[in-house]
């Protein structure tokens, strides 16, 4: 009896020390065709069941080209409509609020009403030359980071101001209940109520693109290199994904909670590929 009590212990203690110390790991599920238009970022719909992703639309990603496009893709990762909607320039990172995409476009934000498929508003940022991610708030405000002029700027009743600044290259946001994430350069970090940042985590090379929560303050961090990471609550991360040797990039991730799949655009391979955690 003493035997099998203590085989069984040894057991159950066995298997929550493999649960406590097993990584993360992506599990390919799936690559949609290469005739997307240098797709930078990928955004999860969950109420329109589909993935919207941006289209560049040329060699040059910050070119004011009209080339740009928005794309939709289906779950299953067959191509809807590689140009959804179409006249913007070089489109990046993406947001939803309500019947509202947002998109951010060199200097200004493109406002699309998803129902009709339309562009409605471009809201002017003043002095940007580089919005790259946005992230909206559960009150409809927008906040975009702009790369090249090193801010982070805040839209609100349809007017931009600035939120951060003096930054090293920001890119990907994210905004949790009223905590803004931010990385920038190489580290994720949170934004403080005074506007100062707390270094969560760093050493992710490869130009820091995207980031998503996955659940409690544990985050996937993508980098443009061809990089995925796992951040975990205390600042630990995990390595997930590194394509940098076939060349293939990694920019802005999307994510869907529930079925804990990740979509990852190769920009110049012009195709998503979609990937389990597990």
């Amino acid at each position: 009896m003493k035997w099998i009590f203590f085989s069984a212990l040894i057991c159950l203690l066995s298997s929550i020390c493999e649960t406590a110390t097993s990584q993360p790991k992506l599990v390919k599920l799936w690559q949609t065709d290469s005739v997307l238009k240098v797709p930078e970022s990928v955004l999860f719909d969950p109420a329109g069941r589909v993935l919207y992703e941006s289209n560049i639309g040329g060699t040059d990603p910050w070119a004011k080209d009209g080339n740009g496009s928005i794309g939709k893709v289906g779950l299953n990762g067959k191509i809807i409509n590689v140009d959804w909607v179409t006249g913007l320039d070089a489109p990046k990172g993406m947001g939803i609020f309500k019947n509202n995409l947002y998109a951010a476009d060199i200097d200004q934000v493109r406002v699309i009403d998803i129902s009709k498929a339309a562009i409605v508003q471009s809201i002017p940022v003043e002095g940007a030359t580089g919005l790259n991610d946005i992230t909206v708030d559960r009150n409809g405000v927008v906040y975009v980071s702009d790369s090249r002029m090193k801010k982070v700027h805040k839209i609100e009743n349809g007017k931009a101001t600035v939120l951060l600044e003096n930054l090293q290259s920001p890119n990907g946001l994210f905004i949790k209940g009223d905590v803004l994430y931010v990385l920038d350069n190489g580290g994720m970090y949170r934004v403080e109520k005074n506007k100062s940042l707390t270094k969560i985590a760093d050493g992710m090379d490869g130009g820091t693109d995207g980031i998503e929560n996955v659940t409690g303050n544990d985050f996937l961090v993508s980098c443009w290199a061809g990089s995925i990471w796992y951040v975990h609550a205390d600042g630990t991360k995990d390595h997930l994904l590194d394509t940098r040797d076939q060349k293939m990039n990694s920019a802005d991730i999307g994510y869907d909670v529930m079925s804990k799949i990740v979509y990852v655009p190769t920009f110049w391979r012009n195709s998503i590929i979609a990937y389990e955690l597990k």
